[in-house]
């Protein structure tokens, strides 16, 4: 009887999954039909942030039971080196205090786990002179992140657009009494000496892509098919938008390629930050130096999958620019990289790490993890050369 029960229960499931998705699909198809075919940009701003039920907004798609898993979920040992290069960089500027670490996009708070043992463990900077923001629109995803980061007591929700003296929607406190603050965007973030990380934040931000059709510039367009009422299809946009007025002057190189306005507003908040109040930022991502045109894609259980099919159900991502990234922050940073993440790995001595940790593990199990994650980072053919490190000063 429990059995049926248990397949009667997932079924139902299923059929609520099933409606909701297909609403979504309808709003979308909705919006079109009375505006008109709609930007890549918005597109990914629905299916992706929509408070309703945009991919980013429900429940955790982390890890291996989600759509896809990130470099802090498959070994402690990369937070554990952010963490190591973060103190370095900090102690080369003089140790300035108080000191505030700001994620943007913190996932399911694992980094930020790591990063915050390897401090407590040191002990260099004082737990009172430590500040963590992290920047989070999921109001979902920052319940996951309390729970990983903060005393069970200690969480308590805050009215953001209330003046509260924060600027946050949700603080709580660490083990170790360093105050932890969420907020839906960077700006609210106090103004002081901040270390900000970004590990797989920019490639999340919604994009325009543009075609060159003659001596001008197209925009490329989603629209619903004419066969196929129930699918969406891509368009080139008759006329010129305004997007690709804007976007495409000083594109000369390509004939398609793709730009995400948000992230050069985001980096320049960055580097505005750091040139007045003092820091540096690490970027980690996948992306190019501008030589990519075509990137737009989804992922839905750690497998490629047709960014138009299913809006809601995957995650949608296109390479990071880190040139656009440089330019973005008009020269008021230096910046070095990127570099391949198996490179700024091995500088900082990962195999040590590994070498002891191997020699605190008595089980199997506990090895062959250890060094499975080791070889998923660092390999040419896994994350090694994908996956780029750049950082700002």
């Amino acid at each position: 009887m429990n059995q049926f029960r248990r397949i009667f229960a997932c079924a139902r499931r299923a059929q609520v999954f099933k409606r909701r998705r297909y609403s979504f699909f309808c709003d979308i198809k909705s919006k079109i039909k009375m505006t008109g075919p709609i930007s890549i940009a918005e597109y990914m701003r629905e299916v992706l942030t929509n408070p309703k039920g945009g991919y980013y907004m429900k429940n955790d798609v982390f890890g291996m039971r989600g759509d896809f898993i990130t470099s802090p979920e498959i070994s402690q040992m990369f937070g554990e080196v952010v963490a190591v290069w973060t103190l370095c960089e900090w102690q080369k500027l003089g140790k300035p205090l108080p000191l505030q670490l700001i994620e943007l996009g913190p996932g399911r708070g694992t980094m930020m786990q790591d990063i915050l043992r390897v401090y407590n463990k040191l002990d260099i900077i004082g737990h009172n002179k430590l500040s963590i923001h992290l920047v989070e629109i999921s109001r979902s995803m920052s319940k996951f992140q309390a729970k990983a980061l903060c005393l069970p007591d200690s969480v308590s929700e805050l009215d953001e657009t209330d003046d509260n003296d924060f600027g946050c929607y949700q603080k709580g406190f660490s083990s170790h009494s360093s105050p932890i603050y969420w907020y839906s965007d960077i700006r609210y973030v106090p103004k002081a000496f901040s270390i900000v990380i970004a590990h797989e934040f920019f490639d999340a931000l919604p994009i325009h892509k543009f075609q060159k059709v003659g001596n001008e510039w197209r925009e490329v367009m989603i629209d619903v098919s004419e066969e196929e009422s129930k699918q969406l299809r891509y368009v080139l946009s008759r006329n010129p938008t305004p997007a690709s007025l804007l976007l495409t002057k000083e594109e000369n190189k390509r004939n398609h390629f793709e730009v995400s306005p948000q992230t050069g507003i985001i980096m320049e908040q960055i580097s505005l930050r750091l040139e007045e109040n003092g820091g540096f930022a690490l970027i980690i991502d996948y992306g190019h130096e501008g030589e990519k045109t075509d990137t737009f894609r989804a992922f839905s259980q750690h497998s490629l999958h047709d960014p138009l099919i299913e809006p809601g159900t995957a995650d949608l991502t296109a390479d990071v620019d880190f040139s656009y990234l440089r330019k973005a922050t008009g020269n008021r940073l230096f910046s070095l990289g990127p570099i391949p993440q198996r490179q700024f790995l091995s500088n900082m001595h990962i195999d040590v790490r590994l070498k002891k940790l191997l020699e605190t593990r008595y089980r199997i199990e506990e090895k062959e993890h250890l060094i499975s994650g080791y070889h998923m980072l660092m390999d040419k053919d896994k994350m090694g050369e994908r996956y780029k490190i750049m950082s700002f000063f």
